[in-house]
């Protein structure tokens, strides 16, 4: 149990919450945003000390029948349930450190997907393993430090362009939210790995956008159906993007594709050409 990532999080669910949300009069009285704790506590069931002790973490573990009272008084999605019950140590949970090792069968896989750019990422955004067209289409990694392979540390502390953020995508910003809100829960199922502890202070310290987001506690995401690169080779390729779980270790599968005989699958069928070192001024590729 987290007492205080637990605490943390059951406030910033309060303080977003309106009251007229969960049929309370709003009244004129309210000297802060969002629900009071004994409103909460009287919603949940639950005794208003008890609610006030888990917030300032001094409570002991809630039992799963308090947890799913606080989720439905607090509105809280499925996602954000779940993260509740890590927090509260009352769900599964991973122990020691997130694996980096990928599975020989998804390597091979890679290779045979000629006209998809296909990567699997860690718990921690650390691209592990690529095939030749997620190099030419995002970068060669094989030519990076294996800490440089990392994409939430690329996302809010790689070199700043205005021209073309994030190899040219067009949602760095929703990306860089995605990333926020996917390392909060993988802290919360690695909280000892120090990779992960590392890679989150880092970017709090460096970036104040990672820690004006890291704040709000989010862990909610929406998925990312497609995504468009400003490639300077071959200019702008939109692709259909498919994240799958590999659930053994705790990694992602990420495609990017274009439907067959679109632009897009013409400019991406011409990088598997090219390769990733067609060009040695592809800054926007390589930096």
């Amino acid at each position: 149990m987290d007492k205080q990532e637990l605490g943390a999080f059951l406030r910033s669910r309060r303080e977003r919450l309106r009251p007229e949300d969960v049929g309370l009069p709003s009244g004129s009285r309210r000297r802060t945003p969002g629900l009071r704790r004994e409103e909460v506590a009287v919603l949940a069931y639950i005794s208003t000390e008890y609610y006030v002790r888990l917030e300032q973490g001094r409570a002991p573990r809630p039992s799963g029948e308090v947890l799913a009272g606080i989720a439905g008084a607090l509105r809280l999605t499925d996602a954000e349930s779940d993260h509740l019950h890590v927090l509260a140590g009352t769900a599964p949970s991973r122990t020691g450190l997130h694996r980096r090792d990928v599975r020989p069968s998804i390597l091979a896989l890679l290779e045979r997907l000629p006209q998809t750019a296909a990567f699997v990422t860690s718990a921690a955004f650390e691209v592990l393993a690529w095939n030749d067209l997620t190099a030419a289409l995002m970068e060669d990694f094989s030519a990076l430090a294996p800490k440089d392979r990392n994409l939430a540390r690329r996302a809010f502390l790689g070199p700043a362009r205005a021209d073309a953020p994030l190899y040219g995508v067009s949602d760095a910003t929703e990306f860089r939210h995605h990333v926020v809100r996917e390392l909060r829960s993988t802290l919360a199922r690695y909280p000892s790995d120090p990779a992960v502890t590392g890679l989150i202070s880092e970017l709090r310290d460096a970036s104040p956008e990672f820690a004006r987001l890291w704040e709000r506690h989010d862990v909610q995401t929406a998925p990312m159906l497609t995504k468009t690169f400003r490639h300077p080779v071959v200019g702008e390729i939109t692709v259909d993007c498919d994240s799958l779980t590999l659930t053994d270790r705790d990694q992602h599968l990420v495609l990017y594709s274009a439907p067959p005989g679109s632009p897009s699958a013409e400019a991406l069928a011409l990088l598997n050409v090219l390769g990733a070192g067609y060009d040695e001024n592809r800054s926007v590729i390589r930096r």
